[in-house]
């Protein structure tokens, strides 16, 4: 969930902007942290398992490049995205309008585009401002990728996250070469600032008050499941917290039952799960509702197969 005037946008609508202000450099070899997917991510203030939803719609409507190009810092070539002419023609068309709306600063009226900075980015801008179209001296909202300023519900998840891994490796006074690996890699994955996580580095040190291994990973367990599934990426993160923080894997599949039992479920599945259960109120679903509940998931961003899993759950509630 974002807060302020960006919550009032579309995850496509964000990440147009987003991309259209970091362009995917022609012709070379190397391309910036900010057109990955994790970098999509932080700026666009969604979890980056749901960023492929996304990116594959505007890849399907024509308006998305995606290439392979070294990262700095990455140790492996990175898959990066770009927009085509068309993507480019969408994003240009909306952020001349988003400029050009009238927004409240200090009492009074002006253009959105008389507020902005010299280079700063269209998404940097609209953090400013609240759903009332009030322009602040502050950010309303934060991404990750920021290193200060106040982050969204999904990135405040992803810092708790990190606060908790740091909290645990600190709490014999040092981290070590495989704390150090997986923290690195839980950072990569967020897209998360270095500032920012040096802060939260630092909090944790001071407080020593590390949390047992078990329930960091049962954390990271209901993150994964968010969507209920655990993607190639996540696999490989848990991997590496497993054998950095020496959990077995019997201890995994008893914290990953516990998880199942207990996930985290972003806005949207909520609002999706609830229209379900009131669909299968009467124990049926009809197909005037089933019609309704497929626009509802491809509105949503529902997976099919979360819609299976979200149906078996009530099914079994009812039984």
């Amino acid at each position: 969930m974002v807060d302020g005037y960006l919550g009032t946008m579309t995850t496509e609508e964000r990440m147009l902007l987003h991309l259209y202000d970091n362009p995917l450099p022609e012709g070379h070899w190397e391309a910036p942290q900010s057109v990955t997917q994790a970098g999509i991510s932080a700026a666009v203030h969604v979890q980056r398992k749901h960023v492929p939803r996304t990116l594959k719609r505007l890849e399907n409507q024509s308006e998305l490049i995606i290439g392979q190009r070294h990262v700095p810092g990455a140790k492996q070539r990175r898959r990066v995205y770009g927009l085509t002419s068309t993507g480019k023609e969408r994003a240009s068309e909306l952020r001349n309008r988003i400029l050009a709306m009238e927004v409240i600063f200090q009492g009074e009226k002006t253009s959105l585009s008389k507020l902005r900075k010299g280079g700063q980015t269209t998404l940097d801008l609209l953090s400013y401002i609240d759903e009332g179209l009030v322009f602040y001296d502050s950010p309303v909202i934060s991404p990750i990728s920021n290193p200060e300023g106040t982050a969204s519900l999904d990135a405040q998840a992803g810092e708790d996250l990190v606060r908790r891994v740091l909290s645990r490796a600190w709490e014999d006074g040092k981290i070590t070469k495989d704390e150090q690996q997986l923290i690195t890699e839980v950072v990569d994955f967020l897209g998360m600032h270095p500032d920012r996580v040096r802060r939260l580095s630092d909090e944790a040190r001071r407080s020593q008050n590390a949390p047992p291994p078990e329930e960091v990973y049962r954390d990271m367990l209901r993150q994964a499941l968010v969507d209920g599934q655990i993607i190639d990426d996540e696999i490989a993160l848990l991997t590496t917290m497993r054998e950095a923080f020496g959990i077995g894997l019997e201890t995994h599949e008893k914290l990953l039952a516990e998880a199942k039992e207990d996930p985290i479920l972003d806005e949207a599945t909520m609002a999706y799960k609830a229209t379900l259960s009131t669909a299968l109120a009467d124990g049926m679903i009809t197909s005037d509702e089933d019609a309704m509940l497929k626009t509802l998931r491809f509105n949503l961003g529902i997976s099919d197969h979360r819609h299976a899993s979200l149906l078996a759950e009530l099914l079994d509630k009812n039984e």
